[in-house]
């Protein structure tokens, strides 16, 4: 595999900084009650953009994003973009507490996972015509800037989940990749064979994540996790409950440990063997050479695999980042032009290079930097299927608390179904922020 750029990403926006602009938006930004946009859509022309445009986005991706717009800024030599970069832990939070107070720059970056909280309230303006074609770019990374059939978002950089593994313990086993949640469990015990002392290196922080990892699994049994009109949970259902017990048979089986790796050992135990395999994303298989300190380890000991199917379908977690324009920019019609520059794909291609974002233009993948990458190619394929976590503002604490109870399951404390049914209990009290 070819050396590319690695990438930057936190693990986690913390539970505090979620809950803190999920209030602020509640007291004093939300959507006026007939869900009517702030402004009218409207249209971009084609003259160059001048003045200035202020810019916000956390730190990592962003890193390169002055040397990406550097040709924006030549083809259009009255516009000053000046681009502020935000600790990824601190960001949600500092960018809702701008919106508060008046003071939010004119561009700002979302979280696909977490712009629910940020899209539903009047902070952000309606994406105008001209901007971006949307069909250009995944269905479900454009489909989670809509809010009521209207744009807010247009993506940047799309990515999701996959089964990363040992092959060379695979080989050894004479084993391929789980295509099935029944061979899923047969085949981390095939990597043990193989070498790995657990076959799989499971997320055992039990906060959020474990929340998003339980999602995807329930989508692949056939749920959605919300109530037809979006404002109850349906946590304690048949399919949810079949989630719950798959992911708990990757502790009772013996593939995998309740208490270890934690998430800073997760690559180093997959590269010495102490696991066999993980699901995670693009930026390990990036940093898996440098984590082994030996050029080319990835390419002769890693595959990578769409996620195995459920009942429903081998389904994935749409993660990423978007881009929007704040309802009070001083600086629109720039601002605008600036993220018209972004979502083309030639400049989708130059951050991929830059940074490692992986495109959400569709066509972007077909570039060379990328299509010749053959440990990336799951990821295009399981792109056509993802779908993104549910849309509610209350999600992140409802997946904390999902976190808990699955600990409670792995640990042998609860079944699943009584796992579900207290998840149940728990998010009727919390809601769905959509009263």
């Amino acid at each position: 595999m070819k050396t590319r750029p690695a990438l930057r990403r936190s693990r986690l926006i913390p539970l505090a900084a979620i809950l803190a602009a999920t209030a602020i938006i509640a007291t004093g930004c939300g959507r006026s009650s007939d869900g009517a946009a702030p402004q009218a859509a409207g249209s971009i022309d084609d003259s160059k953009a001048s003045g200035k445009v202020t810019l916000w986005a956390p730190d990592g991706d962003a890193t390169a994003l002055d040397k990406v717009l550097a040709p924006f800024k030549s083809d259009n030599p009255d516009v000053d973009v000046e681009v502020t970069l935000v600790p990824s832990d601190d960001y949600n939070t500092k960018l809702q507490t701008a919106i508060a107070s008046g003071t939010a720059p004119d561009v700002a970056f979302l979280y696909t996972e977490a712009q629910t909280q940020f899209l539903a309230s009047n902070a952000f303006a309606p994406v105008p015509d001209g901007v971006a074609d949307s069909s250009s770019f995944f269905k479900g990374s454009w489909d989670a800037g809509e809010v009521d059939g209207a744009a807010y978002s247009v993506p940047w950089y799309a990515y999701t989940r996959l089964l990363i593994y040992r092959d060379d313990f695979a080989q050894k086993a004479g084993a391929t990749a789980p295509t099935t949640w029944d061979e899923t469990i047969p085949f981390f015990k095939k990597l043990q064979e193989g070498g790995a002392e657990s076959g799989y290196g499971a997320d055992v922080g039990w906060d959020t994540y474990n929340g998003q990892n339980l999602a995807i699994f329930g989508y692949q049994a056939g749920e959605s996790l919300l109530s037809a009109d979006g404002k109850s949970w349906a946590l304690d259902t048949p399919g949810m409950v079949k989630a719950a017990e798959f992911n708990a048979s990757f502790f009772s089986s013996g593939v995998s440990s309740p208490d270890t790796p934690q998430f800073l050992d997760a690559q180093p135990y997959l590269v010495s063997g102490k696991t066999g395999s993980m699901i995670s994303g693009p930026w390990v298989i990036a940093t898996l050479d440098t984590t082994a300190a030996e050029p080319g380890w990835t390419a002769a000991h890693i595959k990578t695999a769409v996620l195995p199917a459920g009942p429903d379908g081998s389904v994935g977690q749409l993660a990423g980042g978007s881009w929007g324009v704040t309802a009070k920019s001083k600086n629109s019609d720039a601002a605008w032009k600036t993220i018209k520059f972004m979502a083309e794909k030639d400049t989708q291609v130059a951050q991929y290079k830059a940074a490692g974002s992986l495109p959400a233009v569709v066509d972007a993948w077909s570039d060379s930097s990328i299509a010749d990458q053959p440990l990336l190619a799951p990821f295009l394929e399981q792109m056509k299927n993802v779908k993104p976590m549910p849309a509610a503002s209350t999600w992140n604490e409802v997946s904390t608390m999902l976190g808990k109870e699955l600990e409670q399951v792995a640990r042998g404390k609860e079944t699943a179904a009584e796992a579900m049914a207290n998840a149940q209990k728990q998010a009727d009290s919390i809601g769905t922020g959509s009263d």
